[in-house]
């Protein structure tokens, strides 16, 4: 079986979508009988090790984003490879150029809705475009033949736009990369606090969907004794005393540190598709307090943290309160034997098997893992 992805989702500081496809590459690379080729936009073509780089110019002030504009580069790559099934990683014009290769090529096209396009485009550019744009998401979505969505909340909207054959498939994370164990005892003596200040931590870009602002009140109402360390690119600058900001995208190994290293981690976005540092939060062995909204009612159960109301600084810092006065380290050896059960890489890349099996039928044999 040679299954080929394909996504404009893939640059230096990228997160879930790229986490996701490598995370796929290596261990489909476990199976005998599977090949697995990523194909994501780079300054020219090139390929290695399975990754074919395919030539699309730079988004301005994009983070090392590209943004493909010709159809037949991808169209043509896709040919050359022959794969046995395509899946698509974004809503542009890879997604209309594996709809190209499929005509040529007579093998099934799967998109997988990694991102809220009507959302996003409303966050982005304003609500003007929303009808235009659901009809857009409508029809390209609807040429698939089978639609994965990371979360039930993502099932859901596809299928009030009037997509059919869709499927929940929840992302993963790598159990030996965030672990408890990589917890660091000098991170508080590092950042100045007291052994006894309960440090929070937030991940992630600081994009406006992300809702920072509400951790910031959050974290005036908590004053003394609580302490938020912000990390990722464009964070704010103008923070409270009990804030530090980390500016900068950082690598997973030292994610996966400060992660472990903190008491908590905190999440004010309302319109998370998944929401993976969430699992990976969980998985370094802290519990999450996150708003009641997207798909965090799905992925974070009561034994592993604590949902508040959307926008409420105040409902967010209660909560926090309460997560440190019911015993929050309990919560967090919880979390981790949650992920470890629902969310290890292994399984969710057997599911995937699962789902391109049922879209070839009998063309394809499933092998087995090696």
């Amino acid at each position: 079986m040679h299954i080929a992805d394909m996504t404009m989702f893939y640059a230096p500081a990228s997160g879930g979508v790229r986490t996701y496809l490598d995370a796929k590459h290596r261990r489909l690379a476990q199976y005998p009988g599977v090949r697995h080729s990523l194909l994501i936009p780079g300054p020219q073509s090139s390929h290695e090790d399975g990754v074919y780089r395919v030539p699309a110019p730079p988004v301005p002030f994009g983070n090392g984003y590209r943004f493909p504009l010709r159809v037949g580069p991808w169209r043509e790559a896709l040919r050359s490879l022959r794969p046995d099934l395509i899946e698509v990683g974004d809503p542009y014009l890879t997604a209309w150029a594996a709809l190209d290769a499929r005509r040529q090529l007579d093998v099934p096209v799967i998109g997988f809705y990694h991102s809220d396009l009507p959302l996003l485009v409303s966050n982005r550019i304003g609500t003007w475009l929303g009808a235009n744009v659901e009809n857009y998401v409508s029809k390209l979505y609807g040429n698939f033949d089978r639609v994965l969505a990371p979360s039930a909340a993502m099932a859901d909207k596809l299928i009030c736009l009037g997509v059919k054959n869709v499927h929940v498939q929840p992302l993963g994370v790598d159990l030996q990369a965030f672990h408890p164990s990589r917890r660091d005892a000098g991170l508080k003596a590092e950042l100045g606090l007291s052994d006894e200040t309960h440090l929070l931590i937030f991940a992630g870009r600081g994009s406006k969907e992300k809702n920072l602002t509400v951790l910031l009140d959050c974290m005036k109402a908590l004053g003394a004794g609580y302490h938020l360390l912000l990390v990722g690119s464009h964070m704010p600058t103008g923070v409270p005393a009990n804030v530090t900001a980390v500016d900068k995208f950082r690598p997973a190994a030292e994610v996966a540190r400060l992660l472990a290293s903190a008491d908590a981690l905190v999440h004010a976005g309302d319109q998370e598709t998944f929401g993976l540092v969430v699992i990976e939060a969980m998985a370094s062995g802290i519990p999450v307090v996150a708003v009641d909204a997207g798909a965090f009612r799905e992925i974070i159960p009561e034994h592993c943290g604590l949902l508040c109301e959307p926008n409420q600084p105040l409902a967010m810092a209660a909560a926090v309160r309460q997560l440190f006065a019911e015993n929050a380290p309990s919560r967090g050896e919880e979390a981790r034997r949650h992920v470890e059960a629902h969310y290890a890489w292994d399984a969710v890349v057997a599911g995937l098997l699962g789902h391109y099996q049922a879209v070839l039928g009998a063309r394809q044999p499933v092998y087995a893992h090696g």
